[in-house]
């Protein structure tokens, strides 16, 4: 009998610790279109895999009548489970507790499972949901948090880290989801800032709403700082499901393969006469991308920022691959402060977790002006470059039409340790355009002609010099530069191929405590 009786409060104890806050705060949840903690790593987690650990830990504060606000779990669910079969550790803040406020004991138990899949080598999921720091606790939180980030920190380039925010994400709570590989928040509820909309009406008299202080929508357009937004929880958890699925468990293992349904050879005769002759008209080189990988499977990332440039994961012959194309119908595909750092962020990534990666260049140099060189476009484009030189995992190239000046340079070219470097027949690999070359190489001989008629006809004939000599890959390719001009409709199989003779690349940075990229 009183073995039945220790059965049942233990039973008791953990419906008690499932209802966080109460079924009040619960219903007070749903009311809102929000799930619950549990909820959430149920939708994310293969069903029946999840594994919770430290269930009945509660917090030790007695100071402002805390002592009376007690809850098994302490606003946090933490533990492991399975993601289509493979192992990922999660935490999920609990927002009926104490507004899911962070304590001592709340970042003792996010650590707890940080501290486990760095020992095994699996995904650290967060799902933040939290008004911040808890004030009754002081110190003692802010340590929570520093503990917290010290883990990120450690984490970075060993696991991957993924953020979901599902609500408020406030103060120094913003800064262990951006020291994380990839952020998705929910287009509504969600909302990241360091200082609120109060603070920054009395700092600098500038009236903002939370969202457009710090909404889904801003962070995935204005800032970058998200790289996915979902307009539910429920499409929120079903993406990153999807992102798992691309990526390796750790930095030593290989990427993931599936088995490959599309054949490997299969050619296009449209990509032939995708790209138009006019070097100077748009297209969208996603129509690209999606024709030469597998199923038209891409996954983009922060595809609402920096369109200039394209990010995302795709699969090869089954094998999941990064992608970093420039994109000739949003500023005609030059490369700007934005695009720069975005790309460069996920070579890094890539690179961390042995995913090769492509790239199709068609850039006609860095974006000018003073605003461009106020922001510091010289760090950020240098940052690209430094990804890419510093990049040791299979890396393929495929100039699909203009490589200009230094853009060809940061664009992965052969000296930055490109293993092989294609181009399209129409490829122009060159300092610069026809007419801009032409300004500087005939200036004094233009300054000379008077006549407007002789001036315009003397600038075409040396123009359509310059274009026969440089708007071609053959001169890069009697160099060495290019290894080989290939035709638009094989681009998928001579790519395949590519990638399945890097197999087995092995090359080794010097040795060094780490590198200093320009930041």
């Amino acid at each position: 009998m009183e073995n039945q009786d220790k059965l049942k409060k233990l039973i008791a104890k953990r419906a008690e610790a499932q209802l966080g806050g109460g079924q009040k705060s619960i219903d007070a949840l749903h009311a809102k279109g929000k799930f619950t903690a549990r909820e959430r790593i149920n939708l994310l987690l293969d069903e029946g895999s999840f594994e919770e650990v430290d269930m009945f830990v509660t917090h030790r504060c007695t100071d402002f009548g805390m002592e009376k606000k007690v809850f098994l779990g302490d606003g946090v669910a933490v533990g492991s489970g399975t993601i289509d079969g493979r192992l990922v550790f999660v935490f999920a803040q609990d927002s009926t507790v104490i507004g899911g406020s962070l304590s001592e004991t709340m970042a003792q138990k996010i650590c707890h499972v940080m501290d486990m899949g760095m020992k095994l080598g699996a995904p650290i999921i967060g799902l933040n949901d939290s008004g911040g720091a808890r004030i009754q606790e002081g110190a003692c939180a802010l340590a929570g948090y520093a503990e917290i980030f010290e883990r990120n920190i450690l984490a970075s380039g060993v696991v991957p880290q993924i953020s979901v925010i599902f609500g408020p994400c406030a103060g120094g709570a913003v800064y262990s989801p951006a020291l994380t590989d990839f952020i998705m928040m929910t287009e509504q509820n969600s909302y990241m800032f360091i200082t609120g909309p109060t603070v920054v009406k009395s700092v600098t008299g500038e009236d903002v709403t939370v969202e457009e202080l710090g909404g889904a929508r801003v962070h995935a357009t204005k800032s970058g700082v998200t790289h996915f937004t979902a307009p539910t929880e429920e499409a929120a958890l079903e993406e990153v499901r999807r992102l798992i699925s691309f990526i390796p468990q750790n930095n030593m293992e290989e990427t993931p393969v599936v088995e490959c349904t599309d054949p490997i050879n299969r050619a296009d005769d449209a990509l032939n006469d995708l790209v138009p002759a006019n070097p100077n008209k748009p297209y969208n080189v996603k129509d690209i991308i999606y024709n030469i990988i597998d199923n038209g499977d891409f996954m983009e990332v922060h595809q609402d920022f920096a369109k200039n440039i394209v990010c995302g994961f795709a699969r090869f012959n089954g094998q999941s691959t990064g992608i970093i194309a420039n994109q000739p119908n949003w500023l005609a595909g030059v490369l700007d402060c934005d695009a720069s750092r975005k790309a460069a962020r996920f070579i890094r990534f890539c690179d961390a977790f042995n995913i090769p990666i492509l790239t199709l260049v068609d850039v006609p140099g860095f974006l000018p002006g003073t605003g461009q060189e106020y922001a510091a476009i010289i760090d950020h484009g240098a940052k690209l470059m430094f990804a890419y030189g510093e990049a040791t995992v299979p890396k393929v190239t495929v100039t699909l039409r203009k490589s200009y000046g230094g853009a060809h340079i940061v664009m992965s070219c052969k000296q930055l340790r490109g293993d092989f470097n294609y181009a399209w027949p129409n490829a122009e690999i060159a300092v610069m355009g026809a007419s801009g070359a032409i300004g500087v190489l005939e200036a004094k001989t233009l300054k000379a002609i008077e006549n407007p008629e002789e001036k315009a006809k003397f600038i075409a004939e040396k123009e359509a010099e310059y274009q026969d000599k440089f708007a071609s890959p053959y001169q890069a390719a009697s160099r060495g530069y290019i290894d080989d001009v290939i035709e638009p409709r094989d681009t998928r199989f001579r790519i395949i191929r590519a990638f399945q003779t890097l197999q087995t690349k092995r090359v080794t940075n010097p040795l060094k405590k780490h590198s200093n990229i320009p930041l």
